[in-house]
């Protein structure tokens, strides 16, 4: 018979690797052809000029340049408002 009660398996335990998402390159730095900008969740920044989108939402630099980001103001079907960030490369000659 054993002295002390047997510790068993835990339900606890588990716990996913980070992501590492967010911003990699901010506005006014320059960016590579091919370089990532954005690792997202969903389209919180959408791709504007000169940027392209992969399946998983990263945005990602087309072409070689300086890193823009704007803004403007969309309006949803239901009429609700809601300003939409937009990422920019602006090429480098």
């Amino acid at each position: 018979m054993a002295t002390t009660k047997s510790a068993g398996s835990t339900k606890l335990g588990r716990d996913s690797q980070p992501k590492y998402l967010g911003v990699k390159l901010y506005a006014g730095e320059k960016a590579n052809a091919g370089q990532i900008l954005i690792r997202q969740r969903g389209t919180k920044f959408l791709p504007g000029t000169h940027v392209g989108i992969g399946k998983d939402d990263t945005l990602f630099a087309l072409k070689t340049g300086v890193v823009r980001f704007s803004t403007t103001k969309k309006t949803g079907f239901d009429g609700t408002r809601r300003i939409t960030k937009i990422v920019h490369i602006t090429p480098t000659s």
